[in-house]
């Protein structure tokens, strides 16, 4: 069957718009460390303003900084020269964004403000435009070209001053060493901030449902019980329960390929001892961090006895069990 059209044309916009947040990695300078460190100072909050297009951005921008920890609030540029440039203090900082550098309603409220000596940061894709000219610190954000056949919608300009805003969220996020429990405090309903809440206890996998074997228990057995279970591993514990090691399904892969004579065999001679594990009262998003740095989707939960507790897979954490309900602390 032939490709739709469509199919193409989706690929080379997502291509596009790709390369342009990829291209702007060089251009992430000295004017970027500038602009982080000036909201850090600032005991204000950061007011961001745009047009169109740009001014959508502007309020995503503000959604992500608000979220983590920086106050931010829009104003939109004519309302600005219209009374609202009353809510701007001393204290803030402006975050202008206009790809071009030079609408006309912009500048005219950069220059207002510029005047009162509240700092101006601009996120542009002209460097030489009035408003680069005119800020205190100037940030590349600009594209090659538009995913737009035309180059004239607005595509991958937006998505990259987009990215650049994402960037400088997670900059001040580092900056300020805000932590897990800062997030939850502006995220207490949502799912995010129950996962975040939660600790390992509230997920694991328990009682009979662990995929496990004794040590000492015949390869063949292990690896039946590997087929049984259809998780991809299974845990082995001494007369305890304590953890002695882990086998998975790419380990007997592993054993087949050398092929491996199981029938004398046991697991003890199979398995990974020492596997990877984690304590039932670490966080959620702790034991994510910890699946990332090891690049695998499942732990073993055991208690400081080293007695298996049960284990925890990066598919339940994400929802296949179900959201899980935590009471929001006093």
């Amino acid at each position: 069957m032939a490709t739709d059209n469509s199919v193409n044309q989706a690929k080379e916009v997502l291509r596009i718009e790709a390369e342009s947040i990829f291209d702007l990695v060089e251009k992430v300078d000295h004017n970027f460390s500038k602009a982080v460190d000036l909201i850090y100072r600032s005991k204000g909050r950061v007011i961001v303003t745009g047009i169109g297009k740009s001014g959508l951005v502007g309020k995503k921008i503000v959604a992500t900084l608000t979220s983590t920890g920086t106050p931010a609030i829009f104003l939109h540029p004519v309302e600005g020269l219209h009374g609202d440039l009353g809510i701007v203090n001393r204290d803030d900082v402006i975050l202008a964004i206009s790809n071009s550098g030079e609408t006309n309603e912009l500048n005219l409220l950069t220059f207002s403000i510029k005047e009162v000596g509240i700092p101006i940061i601009a996120f542009t894709g002209n460097m030489e435009s009035t408003l680069a000219k005119s800020s205190d610190v100037a940030i590349d954000v600009g594209v090659a070209r538009e995913a737009c056949p035309f180059g004239l919608a607005p595509t991958s300009s937006t998505t990259a001053t987009l990215a650049m805003g994402d960037a400088l969220a997670i900059a001040l996020i580092d900056k300020k060493s805000f932590s897990e429990k800062d997030f939850y405090k502006f995220h207490p309903g949502g799912h995010l901030g129950q996962r975040l809440m939660a600790r390992v206890k509230d997920l694991m996998i328990t009682g009979d449902a662990i995929p496990k074997v004794n040590s000492g228990a015949s390869a063949i057995e292990a690896i039946d019980t590997i087929d049984e279970c259809n998780l991809g591993f299974i845990l082995i514990v001494d007369a305890a329960d304590h953890l002695c090691g882990i086998l998975t399904d790419g380990d007997v892969r592993r054993y087949v390929r050398k092929r491996t004579n199981f029938d004398e065999m046991s697991v003890d001679d199979l398995m990974t001892g020492s596997p990877k594990t984690i304590d039932p009262n670490l966080s959620i998003a702790e034991t994510i961090e910890e699946l990332q740095k090891a690049e695998i989707t499942t732990l073993a939960v055991v208690d400081e006895k080293g007695l298996l507790k049960g284990y925890i897979h990066l598919h339940d954490i994400l929802g296949r069990g179900g959201t899980v309900k935590i009471s929001i602390p006093k």
